[in-house]
């Protein structure tokens, strides 16, 4: 799977991949379960191994039987890469296994159902199974890879390939460069069958195979650009012996941005699968990411997010979240973002940053001093407000009679935010209770 965005520009440059980063992930696109990704993929006429999703080991039992093979594959829907190696919480291993009855499909999905998947991308916790996919197992001629992606440089979707499938692509991509090929599409035009014809033919598809594997291009590229994906990956895309093209495994993101005309795919989302407090920021229509840091940070503006959490960590401190409450922030969601900063038992600062140009610092004041009062907030509050009303934002402040530490320099209260931080951490340690009030 590609990592971020960027690296598709930088690929197109030099063929090679850069690791997501975490602040990155999540944030503009929906990401749905492989069942349901098979299914959308057979809306379009593509191809890919029959298969239905279980909910209970007795399910799980029903569709092995109706399938009718002997030769079949269980997968945990869990949306992180790597399950196949994860490691369940009551320490069964791999969320993907063969198996060949239905009462091993019955058995296998009792330890997977109900338990938490651990991958390399899902944090400590793991996430949720809730469900498991079972499908026909197919045999491959070849293996290949097949990805349509949004290309910043190219201003439009790249689809970027290989003959080398069903492996890493980043490790394909740093090792072997020369075997990732990326071809630019011009929506005004789409991907045409000559230009499918070709890229099948430089895949290395066998010629009885070409004509379905330019298909099946062109059917994921009518699918992403009809359903505003911000990428369709298939890994791998097989050719069997008798020639058929199969997507056997697929991953498909969506924009955000298109929720209002894409409600059909965003009823699809699984809330069990992402961060609660994410869930509670969309809500409030706040920018949320969670990190594994200490400094609670709510701030307006993405760029003055991140220059917040720079001079945090500049002073030795690391920042617990991303949010960015945005320009038109009312008392109500400010308070909201408190109660998602404060949820996190890990914070012991929480620093607000608020530069108003169009939101207004009488209002982040208004929400500051509504938590502060009706949280009980028992961490020291630091808040640097400059800008559009910040003279009426002082004064309520002022006036809460609360014990909020304002700081008109960013660079001093980031320091206080940091030293009150690791005050609060040794209190903690020493088990004694400190409010700041």
């Amino acid at each position: 799977m590609f990592k971020s965005l960027r690296s598709v520009s930088s690929l197109a440059q030099r063929a090679s991949l850069a690791a997501r980063n975490p602040l990155q992930q999540q944030k503009r696109f929906l990401n749905i379960h492989e069942y349901l990704s098979v299914k959308l993929l057979r809306e379009y006429g593509i191809n890919a191994p029959k298969g239905e999703v279980a909910k209970t080991p007795q399910e799980a039992y029903d569709i092995a039987k109706s399938l009718g093979s002997d030769d079949l594959v269980i997968k945990a829907q869990v949306l992180a890469g790597g399950r196949g190696k994860g490691t369940f919480d009551n320490g069964y291993k791999g969320g993907v296994k063969t198996f060949s009855s239905p009462e091993e499909a019955k058995e296998l999905a009792s330890k997977m159902l109900g338990h938490n998947l651990v991958t390399k991308q899902t944090g400590a916790d793991g996430k949720p199974c809730n469900a498991v996919y079972i499908c026909e197992r197919k045999y491959a001629r070849n293996e290949y890879y097949f990805a349509i992606l949004l290309d910043r440089k190219s201003a439009g979707p790249v689809i970027v390939a290989s003959a080398q499938g069903g492996v890493d692509i980043e490790t394909v991509a740093a090792q072997s460069p020369e075997a990732i090929i990326t071809l630019p599409v011009d929506n005004s035009v789409g991907l045409t069958q000559e230009m499918a014809l070709d890229l099948a033919k430089k895949m290395g598809f066998t010629p009885k195979g070409q004509q379905q594997a330019a298909d099946t291009f062109q059917g994921l590229f009518k699918l992403f650009n009809e359903r505003d994906a911000t990428q369709v990956e298939i890994n791998p895309l097989s050719e069997s012996s008798d020639h058929q093209v199969l997507c056997m495994d697929a991953k498909l993101n969506f924009d955000d941005n298109a929720d209002f005309k894409q409600k059909e795919v965003f009823e699809l989302r699984d809330f069990t699968q992402e961060d609660p407090r994410e869930i509670a920021a969309a809500k409030h229509h706040l920018n949320y990411i969670g990190l594994d840091g200490n400094i609670g940070c709510l701030v307006n503006g993405a760029g003055l997010a991140m220059a917040t959490m720079d001079i945090i960590q500049l002073h030795g401190g690391k920042p617990a979240n991303f949010l960015d409450v945005g320009g038109s922030a009312t008392p109500e969601a400010v308070k909201a973002a408190f109660e998602i900063i404060t949820s996190d038992p890990t914070v012991s600062s929480a620093f607000v940053n608020i530069f108003g140009g169009i939101m207004r610092c009488d209002v982040i004041a208004e929400g500051i001093i509504a938590a502060a009062q009706d949280l009980d907030l028992k961490i020291p509050l630091i808040v640097r407000l400059r800008g559009t009303k910040v003279d009426e934002a002082k004064k309520l402040i002022k006036e809460s009679g609360l014990r909020i530490f304002a700081e008109d320099e960013l660079d001093t209260a980031a320091q206080k935010a940091v030293r009150f931080s690791k005050i609060v951490a040794l209190a903690r340690e020493a088990n004694v209770d400190v409010k700041f009030a």
